[in-house]
């Protein structure tokens, strides 16, 4: 007699996200495009070029020193909300890997089950 099966749904459960787990997930989805790497570079470019072109008021002579100081604010600012964002992906990584775990063993105990009823049907049969 067959036993009953308890169904397994690999499903996340659905939470509620905070404002900076939204901010975090769209930054990184930003910031990691090439859209916004060849952007910042021909902003660069373009600061760079004005400030040297410029003979009177340069607002950042050639070392660039506020260029640096915004460039390693934007990398201070980036880089945790970069990790946030991967905590997270980690996190759901991890649910579904659970859940995969559960549907292997479930798959294992039906293969078990079948086999013991092979077996069952091989003796009656001899």
């Amino acid at each position: 007699m067959p036993k009953k099966r308890n169904n397994i749904k690999p499903r996340a459960p659905k939470k509620k996200l905070t404002p900076g787990q939204i901010a975090a997930d769209i930054t990184t989805k930003w910031v990691g495009s090439w859209t916004f790497i060849i952007g910042l570079l021909i902003l660069m470019a373009i600061w760079i070029y004005f400030n040297t072109l410029m003979i009177i008021n340069k607002w950042d002579p050639y070392p660039f020193i506020l260029l640096n100081f915004v460039l390693s604010t934007l990398a201070a600012i980036q880089a945790p909300v970069i990790l946030m964002s991967q905590n997270r992906v980690t996190e759901r990584d991890r649910v579904r890997q659970e859940y995969d775990y559960k549907i292997n063993r479930k798959a294992e105990r039906e293969i078990t089950e079948i086999q013991e009823q092979l077996n069952r049907i091989e003796k009656r049969l001899k």
